[in-house]
C-alpha cells in the first residue's frame, strides 16, 4: 500500500540543486520569500517542477478569476484531493494574501456552508469537477453559469485542477511537511 511506502527523495536546496533547478528555486525564494517544501521535493524532477511552476504562474497571471476566486479554487481542489499540505498553504494564502473572507476559507476546509452565493457556486462546481473527474452534472454547470461565470471560466478550473493534481499527488507521495512560513 502507498500509505506504507516511503519514497527516498531528499529535499533539494539552493546549495545542492542542479544548474537547471537552481534558477527556479531562486525565483521562488525571491517571489515568495522562501522556498516552499514542495518545490524542494519536486526539484528532484526538473520536468515536474517546471511543469508545476510554469502552470501555476500562468494560472495566477492569466486566469479569468480574481485572486480570491483563484485561491478558493485551489483550496477546494486540495480539500477534495485530501492534500493536507496544500490545504494548509492555500488556507494561509486565502486569509493573508488574497483576502478571502475567513468564513469562506473555514467553510471550505470544514465542509460547511459558504456564506456567499457566488463563492458557494464556485466551490460546488469546482468540487463537482474534481469528484466527477470532469463530468459535472447539468445542474452543477447551470448553477455555476447562473451566478455570472462563463464557459471560459470552466476551462480555467480545468487548468487549476491540472496544476493542483500535480502538487496534491506529489505531496501525498513525498509526505511533504507543512512549511514554517517566515512571515
Amino acid at each position: 500500500m502507498s500509505d506504507n511506502y516511503d519514497f527516498s527523495f531528499e529535499e533539494v536546496t539552493l546549495e545542492n540543486s542542479s544548474n537547471e533547478v537552481k534558477p527556479i528555486l531562486e525565483s521562488a525564494k525571491k517571489r515568495i520569500g522562501y522556498i516552499p517544501n514542495i518545490y524542494g521535493m519536486m526539484a528532484n524532477s526538473i520536468n515536474l517542477l517546471e511543469t508545476y511552476t510554469s502552470g501555476d504562474d500562468n494560472y495566477r497571471k492569466k486566469s479569468l478569476f480574481d485572486n480570491r476566486e483563484k485561491e478558493i479554487i485551489y483550496l477546494t481542489i486540495s480539500k477534495e484531493n485530501s492534500c493536507e499540505y496544500c490545504v494548509a498553504v492555500h488556507s494561509t494564502l486565502a486569509d493573508s494574501m488574497s483576502k478571502v473572507p475567513e468564513a469562506v476559507t473555514n467553510a471550505i476546509r470544514d465542509g460547511g456552508n459558504i456564506p456567499d452565493e457566488k463563492y458557494s457556486a464556485l466551490v460546488e462546481f469546482t468540487s463537482a469537477m474534481v469528484v466527477s473527474r470532469g463530468k459535472p452534472s447539468n445542474k452543477h454547470i447551470e448553477n455555476f453559469l447562473s451566478v455570472g461565470y462563463s464557459q471560459l471560466h470552466v476551462l480555467d478550473i480545468i487548468h487549476a485542477i491540472a496544476i493542483k493534481t500535480i502538487s496534491n499527488y506529489s505531496n501525498h507521495l513525498f509526505k511533504t511537511p507543512i512549511d514554517k512560513v517566515p512571515w
